[in-house]
């Protein structure tokens, strides 16, 4: 089976999607589930050729695609790896993606690889080199990209912004755009106790072009409150009240479920998706 190339990217629609994960994809194909839009990690084809680039290039011929990566490492002290945005740049070409994101974050330095995305001191001289990096990337794509604001579970002392701020600024000095992750958001403000809604209101209304929703996990017995974004379960309560929030603020936005762990059946992420969109409903229902 050859892989088609798709023929060109269009705008994102503003409805719901669904993050696109090895156990659904027999399912997709077979069965074309009533869904907006599809997401998958631009990692998951890099590989020259296979199986999942087989179902991928039949898939993005009946749905929006966004690529979303998470290992380019922006915020190394390390220069980009070029290898790795060379085939980036390949699986952009080769799907024409709607949107193309990666994490405001580091997790590689010096040949060592994290497990996890690890954050930024929210300093002039990485917001600087953030900014360098993200203006690389595009020049090197052709294209705008999205960043995405992390979950963290530690921080570095002192710096010159708040996270706000510096994701914030980040945006603005590149020109990029913004993945804004309200789970990520609701999970930081309880691990570092600020007001979610400060973080919110901060963020750069025009540059939002996508949202991500998530479940995450609650970590007990312990001294100080601590949430885990473990993409492995339905969205919380809390989440759904901060991202209506959002839409009244930032006015409807592409929404993305996120789920990579514990992955239940289909109708479950199709279920969380409908929710998002009976949200971005309610909203499009007002008096103008």
């Amino acid at each position: 089976m050859t892989n088609p190339v798709a023929t060109g990217a269009g705008p994102m629609p503003v409805a719901a999607g669904i993050g696109l994960r090895a156990p659904h994809i027999m399912r997709v194909l077979a069965e074309h589930p009533s869904v907006a839009w599809l997401e998958t990690h631009s990692e998951n084809v890099f590989a020259a050729g296979g199986p999942f680039h087989d179902a991928l290039g039949l898939i993005r011929r009946d749905y929006p695609l966004s690529l979303h990566g998470v290992g380019l490492s922006l915020g190394s002290a390390d220069g980009l790896d070029a290898a790795h945005l060379n085939r980036l740049r390949e699986v952009v070409h080769r799907y024409q993606p709607d949107l193309v994101s990666e994490h405001l974050c580091w997790g590689a330095v010096g040949g060592w690889h994290s497990n996890d995305l690890l954050p930024l001191p929210f300093t002039e001289e990485a917001l600087r080199l953030v900014v360098a990096r993200i203006g690389r990337v595009q020049d090197a794509l052709g294209r705008q990209i999205l960043v995405e604001n992390v979950s963290t579970y530690l921080r570095f002392e002192g710096g010159d912004y708040t996270e706000w701020e510096f994701v914030a600024e980040a945006v603005r000095r590149s020109g990029c755009g913004l993945l804004c992750d309200v789970n990520n958001i609701y999970v930081n403000s309880v691990n570092h106790g600020f007001d979610p809604q400060v973080y919110l209101r901060a963020m750069p209304r025009s540059a939002i072009q996508e949202i991500h929703l998530a479940g995450f996990t609650r970590k007990d017995n312990l001294a100080v409150p601590l949430l885990i974004d473990s993409h492995s379960r339905r969205v919380a309560p809390d989440v759904w009240d901060l991202y209506a929030d959002a839409i009244a603020l930032f006015g409807p936005v592409p929404t993305l479920i996120e789920w990579d762990q514990d992955i239940p059946e289909l109708e479950v992420l199709l279920d969380e998706a409908a929710h998002a969109e009976g949200v971005l409903d309610a909203h499009r229902a007002l008096p103008a």
